[in-house]
């Protein structure tokens, strides 16, 4: 099959197919066979700081002399006719990611180069935050020798909270962790054990809330041959037994039944247990890390928890803030988990900057672990290498409030899904008799655009309150012959 494209057939003239490429994204620029500027798109006049008219003629090797990028990956496929890639810079020093294609004539040769560019500044920064968050870590671990991979610890708030660990690698103290489900309670339990005295020792878990209520004290403290119908005749031991000279981490503590805190306390006491059905009590050296996602002592008021063992297991308190809360951790995470699960799978799956916007306004009510589960849903289910905002889950793009258009309810107008409302104008207002749908749509940008203008200034701000990027309000706001500013 030959790779000459029959342009004869395509039901589009040139000038629609032009038109097509403007609407686009992506920068797009188009060379012929000697690396003459033939075309480029408004996006590329956006990203690269340029007007097409003074560009359409020029040769790319006076581009470079320019300043307008620092190398040209349409020189690449002039000089190998091969499908390129480059990152380079424009002159203001954004990292862009660009790709240049070769088009054949009817003899094999090349016909002409697209090369489209994006901006990969912030997926540039996502890597470095990962990297500073590891040297952060290794700052705050000190000694102690934290590794990378342990906790993301960029924000003032968990750089506290690693500063406390820290302390408590040296302790043997009781702790409990607090914190909503998700944010990573139970990592943080296994970092204290990890650089503790006790990392020889076994670590130990159990979700309080996972086990039947009349399991759950045979597998705290085990029990004696014969102690119940269907039991080992040898006796099982419990995890405390299990845990001895290391942790016991006894998340969802809260869940614990009642009955079961007052033997809970006294082992804490006493430094012994004694098996479900015996007699003879067992010494035990185990250091208790407990963890709860609701105030302890609420419960305590409310009558579900002791409020003698919320001190006990209160001597020094963790409180893990949610990752709404702490932000500057987000990018460090997505990086790390992108890291992971391409390694995992063999991809090479990368985050736009436009969805890590995205993300980065998500609220995350599930915390770490549903950011964890999102990242890896998007590298199994993202067909292109970079992780476009179309490739989120639509409760994710939906509650930025993306800028749709609904009636307003005095019909006077129409209102922007950020609140923008457009006087003079209805929903109703269009008429498929005298107007095309995309006149219709065009009237309606440029009405929002106009309108956010009048109320909120910038640019960044204009695309701040309308949820997109601001060379996408740049770019529209030339297209509609609007002046721009900031």
């Amino acid at each position: 099959m030959s790779d000459y494209y029959d342009t004869e057939n395509v039901p589009l003239s040139k000038a629609e197919l032009l038109r097509v490429l403007d609407t686009v994204d992506d920068a797009v620029f188009v060379d012929d066979a000697a690396g003459n500027t033939l075309w480029i798109n408004t996006a590329c006049e956006s990203l690269f700081e340029i007007e097409r008219e003074k560009v359409v003629g020029v040769n790319v090797d006076d581009l470079e002399k320019d300043g307008i990028f620092t190398s040209s990956v349409a020189k690449m496929v002039i000089e190998t006719g091969l499908h390129s890639d480059l990152v380079h810079q424009n002159k203001s020093g954004k990292r862009i990611l660009s790709t240049g294609v070769p088009v054949a004539d009817e003899n094999g040769g090349i016909h002409f180069i697209i090369t489209t560019s994006r901006d990969i500044t912030e997926l540039a920064e996502l890597e470095s935050k990962l990297e500073a968050a590891r040297d952060a870590l290794k700052e705050l671990a000190g000694d102690s020798g934290f590794a990378a991979a342990d906790v993301i610890a960029i924000s003032p708030a968990m750089r506290d909270v690693m500063k406390l660990v820290k302390r408590l690698t040296e302790l043997d103290s009781t702790v409990l962790i607090t914190g909503e489900s998700g944010v990573g309670k139970g990592v943080i339990a296994e970092v204290l054990h990890r650089y503790s005295a006790r990392r020889g020792r076994p670590f130990v878990r159990i979700n309080c809330g996972a086990i039947p209520e009349n399991l759950i004290e045979t597998e705290l403290f085990g029990y004696e041959g014969g102690a119940f119908t269907g039991g080992r005749k040898e006796g099982k031991p419990g995890l405390f037994e299990i845990a001895d000279g290391g942790s016991l981490f006894l998340d969802e503590i809260s869940e614990l039944p009642l009955k079961l805190q007052v033997k809970l306390l006294q082992v804490i006491q006493e430094r012994e247990i004694v098996r479900v059905g015996g007699v003879k009590p067992i010494k035990v050296d185990v250091r208790i890390v407990s963890a709860s996602n609701k105030d302890l002592y609420t419960e305590v008021i409310a009558g579900r928890f002791r409020e003698d063992l919320y001190y006990r297991l209160n001597v020094v308190p963790i409180y893990i803030p949610p990752l709404r809360e702490r932000k500057e951790d987000l990018a460090p995470f997505i990086a790390s988990f992108l890291e992971k699960y391409n390694a995992q799978m063999g991809e090479s799956k990368r985050m736009s900057a436009d969805a890590l916007a995205l993300l980065s306004e998500y609220a995350w009510p599930g915390n770490v672990r549903e950011l964890q589960n999102i990242v890896e849903r998007l590298i199994i289910t993202t067909r292109g290498t970079f992780i476009q905002p179309e490739d989120l889950p639509g409760f994710i793009r939906e509650s930025r409030g993306a800028p749709f258009l609904r009636a307003s309810s005095n019909g006077g107008g129409i209102m922007s899904a950020s609140g923008i409302y457009i006087e003079g104008m209805s929903a109703g207002g269009f008429s498929p008799e005298t107007d095309s749908l995309k006149n219709a749509v065009d009237a309606y940008e440029s009405a929002i655009l106009q309108n956010a203008k009048a109320r909120f200034g910038s640019t960044r701000a204009i695309a701040k309150a309308l949820g997109v990027t601001q060379p996408t309000i740049v770019r529209k706001m030339q297209k509609y012959g609007i002046e721009a500013r900031g």
